[in-house]
C-alpha cells in the first residue's frame, strides 16, 4: 500500500498538485491510530487517508478531522463517520466468490472449517458474515470458525489443531495471510483425503500451490485478489475531491451510503494459475497481486 501511494503521489508532485505525502504507519491498536490521526491533523494536512483497524472505533476522531475541514478517505475498510468517503472493494463479495467456489467444489454438501482474520476488524467481520451465509444457505456444515489473525504461523497452528480434532474436514475457507499456513499444515499432516482449500492471491501461496502440484496434479484452489492499490486509488479520489470535483449522483453505496466500491481485479483458479504464477514466482511470500485504478478510471466516478 505504501509503495503504491508513493508512486501515485510522485505523479501528482511532478504535476505540482501535491506538496507532501506524510505517512504514519506501524503496528498499532485503535488508540494508536487515533494518535496517528491527531498527529496528521496537527500537521495541517488537507486530506487523511486511513486504513482503519476498527469499524467504529475511529469515528469520533475522524469526525474531529472532518469538522476541522480535512477530507477523510477510508480505504480497504468501510467506516460510517458522517462526511467520510470509503474507497474499497466489496469485502463481502470478495468472500462470497471463494465461498461459492468451495460450495461448488464440494457438490453442495460436506463439512468445512473457517480460519478468519482479526475479530472485530471491519473487513474480517464483513467477510465472515458473507461466507457463513453462503455455507448456511447451501447446507454446508461449519465444523469450526476460528481467528487466524491474518498471520501465517497462527493459521498453520489453527489448521493443525483442527486436523487433529476433526477427521472429517471436507473443505477449508481461509483469508489473506492464513491460507498459506493452512496449506502448510495440510501438507505436513498429509491426510489420506485432502480437503478442498480456499487460498489467497499472494506469492507465497501461489508458490506453495505450484509445489503441491508436483505430487498432487489434481490439486485445485482459488485466490481472490484483494489489491493493496485501493489505497492509492483512494489518493486519486481524494485529489479530485480536493480539486472541487463532485461525485456522480447515486454512486456511493454500502451500509452507510458513503462507499465507492472499486473492482475486484481478478481471481486465480486452476484455469489461469500458470499466468499468475509466472508473475509472482520470484517474489517474497507477502507480495500481493495488485491493481491501482488510473486517473481516467477514477474520473468515471465523478460528474
Amino acid at each position: 500500500m505504501i509503495k503504491d501511494l508513493q508512486e501515485v503521489n510522485a505523479e501528482y508532485m511532478a504535476q505540482g498538485i501535491t506538496n507532501e505525502l506524510i505517512i504514519e504507519s506501524y503496528d498499532t491498536d485503535v488508540q494508536g491510530q487515533i494518535q496517528q490521526i491527531r498527529n496528521l491533523m496537527n500537521k495541517g494536512v488537507d486530506a487523511i487517508i486511513v486504513n482503519p483497524s476498527d469499524a467504529a472505533g475511529l469515528n469520533a476522531v475522524l469526525q474531529e478531522a472532518i469538522d476541522a475541514g480535512i477530507l477523510v478517505v477510508s480505504v480497504d475498510q468501510e467506516v460510517s463517520a458522517k462526511g467520510a468517503i470509503n474507497v474499497a472493494i466489496d469485502q463481502a463479495e470478495w468472500a462470497r466468490i471463494s465461498a461459492r467456489w468451495l460450495v461448488e467444489k464440494l457438490g453442495g454438501k460436506g463439512n468445512v472449517v473457517m480460519i478468519n482474520g482479526i475479530t472485530g476488524h471491519p473487513a474480517n467481520e464483513a467477510r465472515v458474515k458473507a461466507a457463513t451465509e453462503v455455507f448456511q444457505q447451501a447446507g454446508i456444515n461449519i465444523l469450526n470458525s476460528v481467528e487466524g489473525k491474518w498471520d501465517q504461523a497462527t493459521g498453520q497452528q489453527k489448521m493443525a489443531d483442527m486436523l487433529a480434532a476433526y477427521p472429517n474436514i471436507d473443505g477449508v475457507w481461509a483469508q489473506d495471510g492464513v491460507a498459506l499456513g493452512a496449506l502448510r499444515a495440510v501438507q505436513a499432516a498429509n491426510p489420506a483425503k485432502w480437503p478442498v482449500m480456499v487460498g489467497e492471491a499472494r506469492a507465497g501461496y501461489l508458490q506453495a500451490w505450484k509445489e503441491v502440484l508436483q505430487t498432487k496434479p489434481d490439486f485445485e484452489s482459488i485466490g481472490v485478489i484483494n489489491p493493496p492499490g485501493q489505497c492509492a486509488t483512494g489518493l486519486r479520489v481524494a485529489i479530485k475531491l480536493l480539486q472541487g470535483k463532485q461525485l456522480k449522483d447515486g454512486i456511493l453505496k454500502g451500509a452507510a451510503g458513503n462507499t465507492l466500491y472499486v473492482p475486484i481485479p481478478g481471481v486465480v483458479t486452476k484455469d489461469n494459475f500458470e499466468t499468475y504464477y509466472e508473475m509472482v514466482k520470484d517474489k517474497t511470500d507477502w507480495y500481493t497481486l495488485d491493481s491501482v485504478m488510473n486517473d481516467l478510471e477514477v474520473s468515471a466516478f465523478f460528474k
